[in-house]
Order: C-alpha cells, then sequence, then structure tokens
C-alpha cells in the first residue's frame, strides 16, 4: 500500500476529506520523527513502540577490496510490535487482561 493508497483508507474511515487525512498523517510522521531526533520514544499501546537504537563502532571489510575498515557508531529508527499487534497479524485472538 502506498502513501495515496492509504490515505484515502484513513479518510474513508474517519468519514473525512484526503486532504485533512494528509495533513494529520504528515503531521503525525513529523511528530514522531521529531521526537525520535531528541531521544524520546513514542509509544502506542496495542500497536507498538518507535525509538532509536544505538549501533557501536564496530570493524568491518570493504566488499571489494577486502580490506579492513572502521565502521562509526550510528543511531537507528526502530519500530518493535507490540504482542497484541503481532497477535492480530498472525490471526491469533488477543488476550484481554
Amino acid at each position: 500500500m502506498k502513501k495515496a493508497d492509504f490515505i484515502k483508507a484513513v479518510a474513508k474511515k474517519a468519514g473525512t476529506s484526503q486532504k485533512g487525512a494528509d495533513a494529520v498523517l504528515t503531521a503525525a510522521l513529523a511528530t514522531i520523527r521529531d521526537a525520535l531526533k531528541k531521544g524520546d520514544t513514542v509509544a502506542f499501546l496495542k500497536f507498538g513502540t518507535f525509538k532509536i537504537s544505538k549501533r557501536a563502532a564496530r570493524k568491518g571489510r570493504n566488499p571489494q577490496t577486502g580490506k579492513a575498515i572502521q565502521i562509526p557508531a550510528s543511531k537507528l529508527p526502530v519500530f518493535k510490535a507490540s504482542a497484541a499487534f503481532k497477535e492480530l497479524v498472525n490471526g491469533k485472538k488477543a488476550k484481554k487482561k
């Protein structure tokens, strides 16, 4: 599903215009990006969590030359699905608490 298809589906479910759904989606994604950039975690109950994972510096090899290289430390955004979301995707009933 591409972004345009997603926006159409959201607009239909929310009973709003595609322009409105696009504005809300764009704002939501920007808010998640800004929070992650600051180092915050964004969690949605029964959906999942967006957070930053840190990779330590390490040694690697250039695949073309075989020469050893130093790979610098880096940060990368990670999404971890909640147990309820995983169960939904796998067709299992979610456990009620």
